[in-house]
């Protein structure tokens, strides 16, 4: 297995790549979608260890997203079962993917507690007597406070450590720990085109906050917004995720393809 270095216009080819497979079956892709953020908010819930345990089984869910994306993607229909791919293959596949699943966990909460410690040396939001907090003005405190940008800068090398591990660890059987590597050097060779990923779906939030607009607009304003606006989020998150394969599929070349499409 080896890098392979992408030209910067394939971030909007994978941004493409994921809507239009999303639309081949997107009842499928948002049901999965859906299970996965229902069972991390169950499991948030539960006091004490409930959100470490909804973190250790992201890098899973996210590999059963992009499993389902690979069916999608020959044009057939991802199952509920896709989800839990990585605990199909039994206890061999399973550990080293827990023990991902451990270390994000970790990384993210270490992330959280780092920013949260700078973010209470900040000053609070002062407001005039007689005067409401705006979302503006909360906007404008974030970015004002260290602890935020502080954490964005750990968060960064964290999501491009994480971002094809589960792929590495389930499909190629690269060790935890060095598919923490692989995938941090693969989003730093693809730096350009991950950058302009993430430009395009920037570029898709845009133009459907647009839209939602203006059908909040000709359908009678604030209470329509509520009705659309949770579908129409969900059906971006879906989207978004289902793109997530493409990026790991054309940043890594190897000789023996473990059932993955080649690329187009």
């Amino acid at each position: 297995m080896k890098l392979h270095i992408v030209p910067a216009s394939t971030g909007f080819t994978w941004v493409k790549l994921g809507v239009q497979t999303f639309f081949r079956q997107p009842l499928a892709m948002t049901g999965l979608f859906f299970m996965f953020m229902a069972t991390v908010s169950v499991l948030s819930v539960i006091p004490l260890f409930g959100t470490a345990i909804s973190l250790v089984l992201v890098p899973a869910a996210t590999l059963g997203l992009m499993a389902a994306t690979r069916e999608a993607s020959h044009g057939r229909f991802p199952m509920p079962v896709t989800l839990i791919t990585a605990f199909r293959a039994g206890p061999a596949r399973a550990r080293p993917m827990l023990m991902l699943g451990g270390m994000y966990a970790a990384a993210l909460l270490l992330v959280v507690a780092a920013a949260s410690l700078l973010s209470g040396t900040a000053a609070p939001l002062e407001l005039p007597e007689g005067t409401e907090a705006t979302p503006e003005m909360a906007v404008q405190a974030m970015l004002g406070n260290l602890g935020f940008w502080f954490g964005l800068a750990l968060y960064l090398p964290t999501i491009m450590a994480f971002w094809h591990a589960p792929a590495l660890v389930h499909w190629h059987g690269v060790s935890p720990g060095k598919s923490l590597f692989f995938s941090l050097m693969a989003c730093w060779g693809n730096r350009s085109a991950m950058l302009f990923y993430l430009l395009g779906w920037t570029g898709v939030m845009m133009v459907m906050a647009l839209f939602l607009g203006v059908v909040g607009v000709l359908l009678g304003g604030g209470q329509a917004m509520g009705i659309v606006v949770y579908p129409a989020v969900l059906f971006i998150a879906s989207m978004f995720h289902t793109s997530i394969f493409f990026t790991f599929r054309d940043s890594f070349v190897t000789d023996a393809d473990p059932g993955l499409p080649t690329q187009s």
